[in-house]
């Protein structure tokens, strides 16, 4: 029996790594373009670096709140694209498109929620401090 790559007839190299990260940039430029939710999470990532800055959190915790960040985008760039596929196939209303594009927005607010959690736990014992 032979097994069939889906790499076969794929070109590989330098240059293909060069295209592979010019695609990657341009869906990072159409969703920062056309997806308001990539913008409100864009604008919570500043705000929340720009606090761990102020409050000079220890170097564990950036990378907690970084690894948060970084997820919390990851989840909204795929629900984007999950958003995209389902109107691709059919911008009907239809049950199972319903289901895909809801499922994806409930995974971004689910990674909102803990990225929230875990900046809040980094933040507040730092804010009591400065409060006292």
């Amino acid at each position: 029996m032979s097994t069939v790559s889906k790499d076969r007839g794929k070109k590989k190299g330098i240059r293909r790594l060069f295209k592979s990260v010019h695609y990657s940039v341009e869906g990072l430029a159409y969703a920062y373009k056309h997806e308001q939710s990539l913008w409100f999470h864009l604008l919570a990532t500043v705000t929340a670096v720009c606090i761990g800055l102020l409050l000079d959190i220890k170097s564990i915790e950036w990378i907690a709140l970084i690894l948060a960040l970084g997820l919390l985008l990851t989840v909204e760039l795929i629900n984007s694209a999950i958003e995209a596929a389902v109107d691709l196939v059919t911008l009907d209303k239809n049950p199972l498109a319903k289901v895909a594009k809801d499922c994806g927005s409930a995974a971004t607010f689910i990674t909102c929620i803990l990225t929230a959690i875990v900046a809040l736990t980094i933040f507040i014992p730092y804010i009591i401090e400065l409060l006292r």
